[in-house]
């Protein structure tokens, strides 16, 4: 069956109102001759960190598992939310949940890998309505238990949905319309990379770049789904980069709050990278006056794991800003204790990559900014318990 899939990120529903305008813009889409769509979405921005906040705050020592389902709520109160926004424009919806998408993971709660897809529930779900509205980052496992795919994967939800309907193509919807040299609200003078490869996108995003996610790259490439990346703004949508197999451009990333991980010994070093590289966890080796160690710049929280699940006392876990630079013959990691001075060397690197081009904002500055409606678990959970 024949449907566009869209993705909407956390960025796109800051307020409530926020589901009003997305869904108008699936009815506009369908007004202009849409058949069917699939709208993938993520929880609303900030969610999903202040849910595990809470999560460990009951129990430092909380099963993968249970974590797992519970930052799925998040995903899970977006889709409800969109639902309801959709049913406002008398318009057939429904939504879907990690429990009933058809896809099947394995346990490995935290960052679980897609084993297998069925797109018979989103296909019947298809022909009685025209917007089905998915959960992104989330699936079951053969045991059926809810699987978390990672932090920031509703990306890889689309692209998996897409393929599992035949779609050559899906939207990918974000702060920013596209993928850029250097992350624009850091570095002003970043240049927005009309098109790009799929193999240069997904080593930026291992790297740093937030704008999609390197798994649902990769998955993208291996099933021929062209990705478009696109910005919902008040005169409409605007594409900014479209990622397909052919295109590539010098990048400066920044990865904030990167796990650095001293070892005992060598010999523990190694085996710990050995680990890691298994698990296809992104980590580089690391020495500097800080000794010798192992970064890891994807998939942190899981790699944490992992690693303490080696019960090795003799590894201590640092964190520390890291500052890349890429192109087609240099890669090049610069570890920084201080944000703004990471800040500071990644401006320094991309103006030597693109000489005159600082201080020429091409997107807004304004910091990313986590929805005020986020934290309202957080209230609840840190209340006075109320007395009568």
């Amino acid at each position: 069956m024949k449907a566009a899939v869209l993705k909407f990120g956390g960025s796109s529903f800051l307020h409530p109102d926020d589901f009003g305008r997305v869904a108008r813009h699936l009815a506009e889409r369908l007004a202009a001759g849409e058949d069917k769509i699939v709208a993938v979405v993520s929880a609303m921005s900030g969610t999903t960190d202040n849910l595990k906040s809470v999560m460990l705050g009951v129990n430092k020592q909380v099963r993968p598992s249970n974590l797992d389902a519970a930052l799925a709520t998040g995903e899970m109160l977006s889709a409800c939310l969109l639902e309801a926004a959709v049913s406002r424009q008398e318009i057939p919806v429904m939504s879907l949940n990690g429990y009933s998408l058809g896809i099947r993971t394995n346990s490995d709660f935290g960052r679980a890998s897609i084993e297998s897809v069925d797109p018979g529930s989103i296909i019947a779900a298809l022909q009685e309505n025209d917007i089905v509205i998915a959960t992104g980052g989330q699936a079951i496992n053969q045991s059926g238990r809810l699987t978390f795919l990672g932090r920031n994967s509703s990306d890889l939800t689309a692209v998996v949905i897409a393929s599992m309907l035949g779609e050559r193509s899906c939207e990918i919807y974000s702060d920013v319309p596209g993928v850029y040299t250097a992350d624009p609200y850091l570095v002003p003078g970043a240049r927005l990379i009309p098109k790009i490869a799929y193999g240069t996108v997904a080593r930026m995003s291992r790297y740093g770049a937030k704008v999609l996610h390197h798994r649902a790259v990769e998955y993208a490439e291996k099933h021929s789904v062209t990705i478009a990346c696109k910005s919902l703004t008040s005169g409409g949508a605007v594409t900014g980069t479209i990622v397909t197999d052919h295109g590539n451009a010098s990048s400066v990333t920044v990865a904030r709050d990167t796990a650095v991980l001293s070892c005992g010994s060598p010999a523990e070093s190694d085996k710990l990278r050995a680990l890691l590289d298994q698990q296809d966890i992104n980590a580089i080796c690391t020495e500097d006056n800080h000794g010798a160690g192992i970064c890891i710049l994807s998939d942190v929280d899981f790699a944490i794991r992992l690693v303490t699940l080696t019960g090795n006392c003799s590894v201590s876990v640092g964190s520390r800003t890291a500052v890349t630079e890429l192109n087609s013959s240099t890669l090049r990691v610069h570890l920084e204790d201080d944000y703004k001075r990471a800040i500071s060397r990644a401006r320094e690197i991309h103006e030597g990559m693109y000489p005159g081009t600082d201080g020429e904002p091409v997107a807004p500055r304004a910091a990313k900014q986590s929805s005020p409606h986020s934290s309202m678990l957080i209230r609840i959970y840190d209340a006075p318990e109320n007395t009568q």
